[in-house]
This record gives structure tokens, sequence and C-alpha cells, in this order.
């Protein structure tokens, strides 16, 4: 079978990155015939605009623009080398559609060619975002006669605005299956009188540590703390500087700019990289979900804090599913805890019924006839 997926898979983020990867994988290895659609609309590709103007204050004049492009531009410059080294897992790992899109009636003027189509994974029903009152990601541009359907989609939040509940309602319907990632997204949608939603787990689980660790070929001669901080916070920081001095670790960064607690910062590094980083770490220590998902994966010990942006159900959901909640701490954390090894014989049991299971609905959605 020809299936299309679309998700927000080419945003310089190696979680989004590595999800798509492994739905596209995981499909193939089942004998299906996959490609992710080229799905880009403006608002998904202006990361690595040299030209571009983030903060409306500047763009009073051209004197005043000037001035902060030209501010910016040694470290936008600087930062291309990541912007290669995702292109580069993008090239070499995913198979997208020829033809790039922009919006939803493109979508709907030149159907990608296939018999089955499915929304997901990661944020991309965020409604704090414009790729969640996007139609596109509902898989409205595709007519009833196919086979169209989502696989672990997510809110990322407890709920959505009033305003857009009409959207997401009119679109979520006409799905032949809706699977969100979440528990908190399944009563999105039982909320929404919509009652055929199911959890299932990120794609990323839909493979094991050995086929993760067949792409990758990175090793590190020493002991460290892997952490991977979207929030510049000083907690983690806190966190990873007491666990480094407790355990004689070095401590490595992946996405903040050689902060000066860090010995060393992979910044500028790609998807392949990140996962060799959890797979080799000691501890991981982060506020990222996919951080969460590989270090599970790879049965490292880990600790996740919050994010400031309301985002935070992702780890929450997952972690109490685990029967691991004790691994999200706030400001009142216990170094105690966080410094004991988790004992994952039960969290292997756990996953391995929630991956069954996540596996079989993909498997039913794409038998049924139309």
């Amino acid at each position: 079978m020809k299936v299309c997926t679309i998700t927000c898979h080419d945003v310089y983020n190696h979680g989004a990155s590595l999800q798509a990867y492994a739905l596209m994988t995981h499909l193939e290895k089942n004998g299906h015939e996959v490609e992710i659609i080229d799905y880009k609309p403006d608002y998904l590709g202006n990361l690595y605009n040299l030209k571009s103007v983030d903060n409306p204050t500047w763009e009073r004049n051209i004197i005043t623009k000037a001035i902060y492009l030209s501010l910016k531009y040694p470290g936008r410059v600087k930062s291309l080398k990541r912007k290669r080294a995702f292109d580069e897992f993008t090239r070499n790992n995913l198979k997208i559609t020829k033809t790039q899109y922009k919006t939803n009636e493109d979508l709907k003027k030149n159907l990608p060619e296939a018999d089955a189509f499915i929304c997901g994974s990661d944020q991309i029903w965020n409604s704090l975002h414009p790729n969640g009152k996007d139609p596109a990601f509902y898989l409205n541009f595709v007519p009833s006669d196919k086979i169209k359907a989502s696989y672990a989609a997510s809110f990322a939040t407890d709920s959505i605005a009033d305003e857009y509940k009409k959207l997401v309602k009119s679109n979520l319907e006409k799905l032949d299956g809706v699977a969100v990632r979440e528990k908190s997204g399944v009563e999105i949608v039982k909320n929404l009188g919509i009652e055929k939603a199911i959890q299932v787990y990120d794609p990323a689980f839909l493979l094991n540590k050995d086929e993760w660790s067949s792409i990758i070929n990175e090793e590190f001669n020493e002991k460290y703390i892997l952490v991977y901080d979207f929030d510049k916070s000083t907690l983690i920081e806190e966190i990873a500087v007491k666990v480094a001095k407790a355990r004689g670790y070095k401590i490595y960064t992946i996405n903040v700019d050689n902060p000066k607690y860090a010995d060393k910062s992979f910044r500028y590094s790609g998807p392949k990289t990140f996962v060799s980083l959890v797979k080799n770490a000691e501890m991981v220590i982060s506020n990222s979900f996919h951080a969460a998902v590989f270090s599970t994966i790879f049965e490292r010990n880990f600790v996740i804090v919050n994010r400031t942006e309301a985002i935070n159900t992702r780890m929450r959901d997952l972690l109490t599913d685990l029967g691991i909640r004790e691994r999200l701490v706030g400001k009142d954390y216990d170094l105690n805890i966080i410094l004991k090894d988790i004992d994952y014989t039960n969290v292997s049991k756990i996953l391995s019924e929630k991956i069954s299971k996540s596996k079989e609905y993909l498997s039913n959605i794409l038998s049924i006839r139309k």
C-alpha cells in the first residue's frame, strides 16, 4: 500500500526529524511504500532566513532593520552549520515527496498519490502554534475515498481554546482513526463529543534500541551527563552541576551555545548525534519530551524538568504511564532520587504492551477497505 504521512518533519528539531523517520521506517518494515509530504507553509519555513527580522520593533525603517540584521548576521551564518547537519539527515534518511506544498489548498489541487494518509506525530495539533490551526495537519485535503487517520498526534496541552474547537472537531470527525500521543489528548477529543480517540505511543518507540543504534556510529570516550535544554533553565544547570560533582561526570550540551557550566557543546550537530549522545550518556537532564523518549528506549538514567511554555502534559503523561513520574522534577527536587538508577524491569513490561497496541492500531487502520 502507498502511504503518505504529514508532520512537522523539517523544523530543525531533533525529535521532529526522528519521529518522522521512525513512522516512515516502521511502515516500510511492514511492507508499505511511504513518502513524507513536503509540507512547508510559510510559518514553518523561516528559521534560517538570514534576512528575517524576528522582533517587529526593528522593522520601523530601513536603518533599524539594517542594524538588526548586521548584529544578527555573524550568529546566523554560524548557525547554518546546524542547518546543514539537519538537511543532510533529511536528504539521506527521509523519503520526501518531489512536490513541495505551501497550503492546504495546494494539497487539494495537487493531491499526493497514495492509498492512505496519516497525520502525526509530534505537536501537529498544538493550537498555541500555527500548525495546530492549519487544516492540512488534520488531513482536510484528503478525499473521503482514501484512508485517513492520525497517529500519535499531540495537542501538547490539557485543553484547547474555544475558538479552535469547531475547526478541530469538524476535521477529526472525518478521520477513519484518531490516535493521539497523550491521555490528555484523548480527553480533549472526548470533550469535543468524539468517542473514537485512543492513545498510542510516539513513533520513536516503534523502533527498538538496536534499530536506532544501526543508524549511528559515534562513540564518546568519557562519562558524561547530556543536557538538552530549550529554556536556558537555571534549574537544569543546577541539577547538572550537582550530579556532575557527585558522580565525577563531564557535562555535554546539545542545543545551547557553550554554556559556562558545560565541558563540551554539540550545538551544531544533527539528529544522529543526538541519538548517539543519549545512547552513551550516564544521565540525561532535559526539558524535552523526546529526550525522555530516547532515554527510555536506551534505558538511560534521566530527569525531566518542566518547560516554561505550557506544553508539559506530554512529559507528565508519558512518565506517569511508565510508572516513573518521580523523574519529572521541579524546584523542590530530591537529589538522592535523581541519583538513584531507574529500574527498567517494570518500565519495559509497560512499554512492550503499549508499543504492541500502537502497532496494532496502525495495522488495523491500513487494513480498512474503501
